[in-house]
């Protein structure tokens, strides 16, 4: 197959682990940076232009990675390239969904997957209510477009949060206010779902002094096993949101496991190097069953 590998770079683990699979399984696999790709649309069947050539019908599949700071020009991308029926293994709205984390609570709430008590709000004027509404301080203050652990914000007392809040609200920046789970420890479960399976899973702990859990953070990792209701939530909130590569966060609480996000372009170093399991092959092979399954 030709396979295009959509990535800001190929300095990356994950691009490269990925690529290096694809090239063993026999295929050609070629790096597109999607924020050096124009669209072009109009009177003649539209193209997508990448090094002064069209490359709309280059490609069996895609394999999209990208970047937070540029999700809408590559979510066009994307969606261009499944205009022409190119597969790809995350559909261009499911990344959508999964970099706003409210709309992605939105929808697996929605179809009755537990998340913790999230409130998001643009009113600076009843900032104590809203907490309130969370059961009070400390909560957890989340950008709603945040990635690795960043814009992740413990306010441990009313007043810090309503600052903090007050502050975000003033910039116009879009927020998300969580329950605080306490029980959590400081641990969270990384999910990797491909395709409708689970390939691997690990535990994350946080430093002494920090309560966000991401390797990006410094966060420590394990083996983990999931039950039964855990491994149901993983894979329904990766189809809700429409990814078929989804690195899926829960945490243990009280109430049962609740999902925290979906990640459309999850890492492959910690995950791979914690549970042993070649998670770049099984994202190639997944792409194999697929357009196999597209020719029939």
């Amino acid at each position: 197959m030709d396979i295009g590998l959509l990535s800001m770079s190929m300095n990356v683990y994950s691009t490269r682990r990925i690529a290096d699979e694809a090239k063993k399984l026999g295929h050609h696999i070629e790096w597109v940076d999607h924020t050096k790709c124009a669209i072009k649309i109009g009177a003649h069947p539209p193209q997508i232009i990448f090094r002064q050539e069209n490359i709309i019908d280059a490609f069996d599949a895609i394999i999209p990675r990208i970047g937070t700071k540029v999700t809408r020009h590559g979510v066009a991308v994307v969606k261009q390239f499944e205009m022409n029926r190119v597969f790809s293994t995350a559909h261009s709205l499911g990344i959508s969904r999964a970099r706003n984390k409210a709309r992605a609570l939105q929808i697996v709430a929605h179809n009755k997957i537990a998340v913790p008590d999230t409130l998001f709000s643009i009113d600076p004027e009843n900032i104590s209510a809203q907490i309130d509404a969370l059961g009070g301080a400390p909560v957890v203050i989340k950008l709603q477009e945040g990635t690795q652990g960043l814009g992740v914000i413990l306010a441990e007392t009313k007043k810090s949060a309503k600052s903090i809040i007050d502050t975000f609200y003033k910039m116009e920046t879009h927020i998300l206010v969580q329950e605080y789970i306490k029980e959590s420890n400081g641990e969270d479960i990384r999910v990797f779902v491909v395709g409708d399976k689970i390939v691997a899973a690990m535990k994350r702990s946080c430093e002494l002094d920090d309560f966000r859990s991401n390797l990006h953070r410094g966060g420590t990792t394990q083996t983990v096993k999931l039950s039964s209701k855990e491994q149901a939530m993983a894979l329904n909130a990766a189809k809700y949101i429409g990814l078929g590569v989804a690195g899926v966060d829960l945490i243990r609480s009280k109430k049962g496991p609740l999902l925290l996000e979906v990640n459309a372009s999850p890492g492959l170093q910690g995950i791979e190097s914690v549970s042993g399991v070649n998670v770049a092959k099984e994202i190639i092979l997944f792409v194999e069953r697929s357009c196999r399954k597209r020719k029939r």
